[in-house]
């Protein structure tokens, strides 16, 4: 199966990462292209791939692809013996809840916190609407750990789509040094010790960004 990936830069592009990282989770041989952010040309070039001028894109034989979410569960479908999801029905379905809230929610922690994978620097004050998105990504966290930490030091154990989705969060919490509780902390450091994520952000990190 021939695929393209078009994202946005590895440095500030979470919605791209999450795509890449559930492709790298299939093991499935893909083209990556990157249209630079905040270039005169940038809006223009995403609008040749998607009428809704965003990253990421997944060309596939079966079409084009946009948003996250229609890409990762286009590739749950396609590779089914790749587990993709977690394997049990329970888990299965607080996965793509959890994938669903991260989704569509935490827009004080976007905005406040963007992602940016060469920031070592915290910020002098977080928003309390900020600190609220933190509590409660923090017991989600939790939750999952504490059902699932039999299984491996995921969410759901094995790596999965949920924990794609919240691979940019981690990256923030340590971008901007956020004080996290132990089981957050350490859930931060199994994002960070994933070679699929560890490919990423060494590329991030040589990236000549303007």
């Amino acid at each position: 199966m021939s695929l393209t990936l078009i994202i946005g830069d590895k440095t500030y592009s979470s919605w791209s990462l999450r795509a890449a990282l559930v492709l790298e989770l299939a093991g499935v041989a893909y083209t990556e292209q990157v249209i630079a952010f905040n270039r005169p040309d940038s809006k223009a070039r995403m609008l040749q791939h998607s009428s809704a001028g965003q990253v990421p894109v997944l060309h596939s034989p079966d079409g084009v692809i946009g948003d996250s979410l229609a890409i990762v569960e286009y590739l749950a479908e396609c590779y089914p013996q790749a587990a993709l999801w977690p394997q049990a029905r329970d888990a299965r379905a607080l996965a793509r809840s959890l994938c669903a809230q991260m989704h569509a929610g935490f827009g004080a922690l976007r905005s406040h916190l963007p992602m940016d994978l060469k920031r070592d620097q915290p910020l002098p004050t977080l928003a309390p609407e900020v600190l609220a998105d933190i509590q409660r990504i923090c017991a989600i966290w939790l939750e999952c750990r504490q059902r699932f930490a039999q299984n491996g030091p995921f969410l759901f154990g094995a790596p999965s789509i949920a924990d794609a989705y919240f691979a940019p969060v981690a990256s923030r919490f340590r971008s901007y040094q956020v004080a996290l509780p132990v089981e957050a902390s350490a859930y931060v450091d199994t994002i960070y010790q994933w070679p699929a994520f560890q490919r990423w952000y060494q590329a991030a990190q040589e990236e000549d960004l303007p």
